[in-house]
C-alpha cells in the first residue's frame, strides 16, 4: 500500500502541475496518517527541527550573495578581464564562457544564476562576433552547471544540512570535481573547433600572454570575496553560515565600491532570493514530510533487503541510481529532485558502502545532467531566453548534449578514482 501511495502521489504531482513541495508533503501526511495512524505530529515536529537549525539560514543568505552578483554587473567585468587569455587557444571565446562560468560559480553557488549572469554578458558580444548561436548556448548551459558544483554550492549545501554532512567537507571535495569537469568541457571544444570549421570566426584578434595576465589584475576583488566566503570556511575562521553571512557583506561593498549596484538594485535583488528560498523552502518541508513518513516505516531497509536479495554489487546499484536520476531529470528541476530522491538513495548508497561526502559530489553532478535535459533543462530554458528565442530549445539541447555526456563521463571517472572527491576533505579535516 506504501508503494501504490508513493507512485500514485508522484504520478499526481508530475500530471496535475501541483507544486512538487505540497504533493511531497501530502504524499507523506497520507502514509503517515493512514499507513502509520496519526502520526502526523512527527512530521511536524521534523520539519521543525530542520527549518529551526542554523546551518540551513546559510542557504538563503548564499542565494541572495549571488543576486548581488547578479544584478551588480560583476559578471561583465569578469568576462572582459579573462576573455583575451583564450584568443589564442582553437575555440577562443567560447574557452571564456566554461572559465568566467566556473569563476562566478565560486561566488553564486546556484546553476540558473550563473548561466543567466554570463549568458547575458556573452552571448550578445559572441553572436555579434560571428560565433554559431547555438554552439555559443551549448557552452553556456554546460558551464552554468558548474554553478551547482564548485563551491559554495547550492546543492552540495542543502545536501550536507539535511543529512548531517559536513558541509565544509562537502565544499572540499565539490572544487577538484569542478574544476576537472571545466577542463574536460574546455579540451573538448578546443578538439571539435580546431577540426570543425565555421564554429568559431577568424577575427585575426589576438592578445599575447602577458597583456592579457595584466588585464586581469583588475579583478582581484573577486579574489576577496572567494576569500570571504569559502577562505574562512576552509581555515577554520568561521561556519559556513557565518561565512555566507561574510559573502552578503563582502557582495554588497564589492556591487557599490567595484560594480554598479544601487539600492534599488540590492532590493531587487533581496526580494528575488526571498521569492528563490520559499520555492526551494517548500520542497524542502514536503521532502522532509515524506522522509519521515518513508524513515518510520523502514523503507531503505526494505530496499536494502531487496538488493541484498538480488545479490547486486555497489556499482550496480550506483549505475540504478544513475538511471533514476537521469529519468528523473527529465522531468525534474535539481535541487527539487534531490530532496525528493534522498530519503531512500541516501541510506541505501551509504549501507552498500559509499562515502557521503563522496555520494554528496556525485549526486550533484547527476542533478547537473538533468539541467542540461529537456523538457525541463532550466539552463537550456534560461539561455533560450537570453537569446530571444533565437535559438529554440531543441536546438540548445542538441548542442549541450555533448556536455551531457562529458558530465556523465567525469561520473565515472569520480566512480574509478574517488580519490579525486576525497583527498582534500580527507587531509584537511
Amino acid at each position: 500500500m506504501v508503494w501504490w501511495i508513493l507512485l500514485a502521489g508522484f504520478a499526481i504531482t508530475a500530471i496535475t502541475g501541483v507544486p512538487i513541495g505540497i504533493g511531497l508533503a501530502l504524499t507523506g501526511m497520507a502514509i503517515l496518517q493512514f499507513v502509520v495512524g496519526n502520526a502526523t505530529d512527527l512530521a511536524v515536529n521534523a520539519v521543525w527541527n530542520v527549518f529551526t537549525d542554523f546551518t540551513l539560514s546559510a542557504v538563503p543568505l548564499f542565494i541572495f550573495m549571488g543576486e548581488i552578483m547578479l544584478v551588480s554587473g560583476v559578471s561583465g567585468k569578469l568576462y572582459s578581464a579573462v576573455a583575451p587569455l583564450f584568443t589564442r587557444v582553437p575555440g577562443k571565446l567560447l574557452h571564456t564562457n566554461i572559465a568566467v562560468s566556473a569563476l562566478f560559480g565560486a561566488v553564486s553557488g546556484a546553476s540558473t544564476s550563473t548561466a543567466a549572469a554570463i549568458g547575458s554578458v556573452a552571448y550578445p558580444e559572441l553572436e555579434k562576433r560571428g560565433y554559431k548561436p547555438s554552439v555559443v548556448v551549448g557552452t553556456l548551459a554546460a558551464g552554468g552547471t558548474l554553478g551547482l558544483l564548485i563551491p559554495p554550492s547550492l546543492s552540495l549545501l542543502i545536501y550536507g544540512a539535511t543529512q548531517q554532512v559536513s558541509i565544509g567537507q562537502l565544499f572540499l571535495a565539490g572544487l577538484v570535481p569542478g574544476l576537472m569537469l571545466a577542463v574536460m568541457m574546455m579540451l573538448y571544444i578546443g578538439i571539435v573547433t580546431s577540426r570543425t570549421a565555421g564554429v568559431v570566426p577568424d577575427d585575426g584578434e589576438r592578445v599575447g600572454l602577458r597583456p592579457a595576465l595584466r588585464l586581469l589584475l583588475p579583478i582581484w576583488p573577486i579574489g576577496f570575496l572567494i576569500f570571504a566566503v569559502l577562505g574562512t570556511i576552509y581555515t577554520g575562521l568561521a561556519t559556513p553560515t557565518e561565512a555566507a553571512g561574510l559573502g552578503v557583506a563582502a557582495a554588497v561593498i564589492l556591487g557599490f565600491l567595484w560594480g554598479d549596484l544601487t539600492g534599488h538594485k540590492l532590493w531587487n535583488a533581496f526580494v528575488h532570493s526571498v521569492q528563490v528560498f520559499v520555492s526551494i523552502g517548500v520542497v524542502m518541508l514536503g521532502a522532509l514530510i515524506l522522509a519521515q513518513a518513508i524513515s518510520i516505516l523502514g523503507l531503505p531497509l526494505e530496499v536494502m533487503s531487496w538488493i541484498e536479495s538480488m545479490n547486486l554489487t555497489p556499482i550496480m546499484v550506483l549505475v540504478l541510481v544513475s538511471v533514476f536520476y537521469l529519468v528523473l531529470g527529465c522531468f525534474f528541476d535539481g535541487i527539487s529532485l534531490m530532496l525528493m530522491t534522498l530519503p531512500i538513495v541516501f541510506p541505501v548508497m551509504t549501507g552498500v558502502g559509499f562515502d557521503p561526502v563522496w555520494l554528496g559530489v556525485i549526486i550533484t553532478i547527476l542533478i547537473e545532467i538533468g539541467m542540461l535535459t529537456p523538457p525541463v533543462g532550466m539552463n537550456l530554458y534560461v539561455l533560450t531566453g537570453i537569446t530571444g528565442n533565437r535559438v529554440t530549445l531543441l536546438q540548445a539541447a542538441y548542442a549541450s548534449s555533448p556536455f551531457w555526456i562529458l558530465l556523465l563521463l567525469g561520473v565515472v571517472i569520480l566512480t574509478v578514482f574517488p580519490s579525486i572527491v576525497l583527498f582534500l576533505p580527507r587531509t584537511l579535516f
